[in-house]
């Protein structure tokens, strides 16, 4: 059997599983083709933008579970899993990777809802009398 390379990446509430292994090209989304996952153009450059900068998007087959978040958080999560594989695969890309931000896990989540408040941090209507 090839050797498969792990990689997980998170964004928002979306968590994505990538295993990366030699193959021609293929990718899966959650048991659906790459284009029937992520309709937008836009969101699949996204995703491909690691294999690309490394001309190896035939290289390799890529099978995707991915849960949570929206359309959007799931490709930004792609992409980190994409990119943690890769590094596993091959440590001369870390410094490639890294410059362009596909190694950054973006931090930002949604805040919780403070009691005596309306949402995280709006408040409701002050009243005088």
């Amino acid at each position: 059997m090839a050797a498969e390379h792990l990689g997980v990446g998170r964004r928002k509430r979306a968590v994505a599983s990538v295993r990366l292994r030699r193959g021609a090209g293929n990718i899966n989304v959650n048991g659906k083709k790459f284009e029937e996952y992520f309709p937008s153009s836009l969101q699949r450059e996204t995703i491909t933008a690691p294999l690309h900068k490394f001309d190896s998007m035939e290289k390799y087959d890529i099978i995707v579970r991915i849960k949570g978040g929206g359309k959007e958080a799931q490709a930004t999560a792609t992409r980190l899993g994409i990119s943690r594989a890769l590094v596993t695969e091959n440590e001369d890309c870390r410094k490639d990777l890294k410059e362009l931000g596909f190694l950054t896990r973006d931090p930002r989540k949604k805040e919780r809802k403070k009691y005596g408040l309306a949402g995280a941090r709006k408040r409701f209507q002050f009243s005088k009398r």
